[in-house]
């Protein structure tokens, strides 16, 4: 990426006019800030809310025995995702909520430092963007759900600075005990109750800022474009 953007910043300054290289810079640095921003999210975690999801579609069908793989996998990609260092420690009270995704009515945020994941995202584009750009976003936004974040990336190039990125953030503990919680219920062949433990942690989502990404959660170190 580095050196891609060095490439753009010598090339513009013998082909181009300053205004147009300026611009030609801003574009690149803004393509960049999306994949860094997708950089923080985490893997496994993505992987877990799908399952999460999964379990949760199949349970709201009366199924239970085709839920438990979802069920085993979301388990197992929640504690790894729990070792690598995506996750981040703050009291819920800490956060600043994106004003796309406020919380609750009447919810009231921890005040005890715990540890949080990053699971998901969604991108948010203005009404007047033209159609080739909501296209793509709504595009990407099917890719980061599946967990397709490379993709997403890609798609999200020709949008550039005209979209916004806020990430969705799951407390790990909490979500380890909702994902338990529904199990028991999934293997005593209660698929309702299971249901409602897994909606929990879709309420308890908090979706949060790019920018409060970029102070509070680890990334993968990749190196920015050069900026002038």
């Amino acid at each position: 990426m580095r050196l891609i953007a060095s490439l753009a910043v010598v090339t513009g300054l013998v082909a181009a006019p300053l205004g147009a290289h300026a611009a030609s810079l801003h574009t690149d640095w803004e393509k960049y800030k999306v994949t860094r921003a997708f950089n923080h999210l985490s893997a496994d975690g993505q992987r877990a809310m799908a399952d999460i999801l999964n379990a949760k579609q199949i349970l709201d069908g009366g199924q239970t025995d085709a839920a438990i793989p979802a069920l085993y996998d979301a388990t197992k990609r929640l504690t790894a995702a729990g070792k690598a260092n995506n996750k981040f420690m703050a009291a819920e009270n800490s956060l600043q909520p994106a004003p796309q995704h406020p919380a609750p009515n009447g919810h009231v945020a921890g005040t005890t430092p715990v540890a949080w994941v990053p699971v998901g995202g969604e991108v948010i584009g203005s009404e007047t963007l033209a159609p080739e750009k909501k296209a793509a976003i709504s595009t990407a936004n099917t890719q980061l759900k599946a967990g397709k974040t490379q993709q997403a990336a890609q798609t999200l190039q020709v949008v550039a600075e005209d979209a916004d990125f806020i990430m969705a953030i799951t407390p790990l503990d909490q979500t380890l005990g909702a994902v338990n919680r529904a199990t028991v219920f999934t293997e005593a062949r209660h698929p309702k109750e299971a249901s409602a433990a897994l909606q929990q942690i879709i309420d308890n989502l908090v979706f949060v800022s790019e920018d409060f990404a970029e102070t509070a959660i680890p990334d993968q170190g990749q190196s920015a474009p050069a900026r002038k």
